[in-house]
């Protein structure tokens, strides 16, 4: 098994870029980051969860009063108190089951969407899906493999990073992803949906807004995701056993 994930790693490192498609680029943070080191030229703000109420049902959000971009999440979401699986410091954070919810997206800035896109996403599993979409148009879908590979089995990444539940469910990733829109794509709306139920979808600091220069550490391109299939299927095994919270409304 350790030899699979050194496999994987190699493979990432020799062929390491920023994965982009439909003018969607992905990166992600350090271990440890619960938030984007990006830079904004514009508008920008971020949906933390913190005094939302806990349980479930949508909620509209001004993203801290920033005054530009305003947001809607739908009924599917549940704001959670802190635990091993989610709540960075102590504060909440929200889940998706297998529903999913939906977040769309206003600006006052540009009526067509914002730039970016990045959350801090706490025990990262396989079912963690999220959809980007321009209006009804679909423009990228994060399949959380690409992440994954990139991290390349490195253990700063797993575990929960900080107090009261440091260094619990140590059999995932716990990572801060970038999402930019290039070549004057834009986007307003998100979906995300845990699907296969492996779990919660758990995520935290939404982040929106219009950045200034691409950065974080790139994930491979889609044509080298072949040569990782071993180490992916090592490390999917060991993260498929994992103790996994069961929805509370289920």
């Amino acid at each position: 098994m350790k030899l699979y994930s050194a496999l994987a790693a190699a493979a990432a490192c020799a062929l390491f870029s920023s994965v982009a498609h439909a003018g969607i680029v992905v990166t992600y943070e350090n271990a440890g980051a619960v938030n984007t080191t990006v830079a904004f030229s514009g508008g920008m703000g971020k949906e933390t969860f913190d005094g939302r109420p806990l349980g479930s049902g949508g909620f509209a959000t001004t993203f801290g009063g920033n005054g530009v971009i305003s947001g809607v999440y739908s009924d599917g979401i549940e704001v959670m108190d802190v635990d091993q699986y989610g709540g960075e410091g102590g504060s909440n954070y929200g889940v998706a089951w297998s529903g999913g919810y939906t977040l769309d997206l206003t600006s006052t800035e540009n009526p067509s969407g914002v730039t970016y896109f990045g959350y801090y996403l706490p025990a990262l599993d396989w079912g963690n899906q999220l959809k980007i979409y321009s209006g009804d148009t679909l423009l990228f879908t994060f399949n959380p493999q690409t992440v994954h590979d990139a991290i390349g089995g490195n253990p700063a990444y797993y575990g929960k990073p900080d107090a009261p539940y440091q260094g619990q469910n140590s059999g995932e990733p716990y990572v801060f992803v970038n999402f930019f829109a290039t070549g004057g794509t834009t986007f307003n709306r998100l979906y995300f949906n845990e699907t296969p139920a492996v779990g919660g979808y758990e995520s935290d600091n939404h982040t929106v807004g219009y950045y200034k220069d691409i950065t974080g550490n790139g994930v491979p391109e889609p044509s080298t995701w072949a040569l990782m299939l071993i180490g992916f299927g090592a490390a999917g095994a060991s993260l498929r056993g994992a103790r996994r919270r069961v929805a509370l409304n289920a």
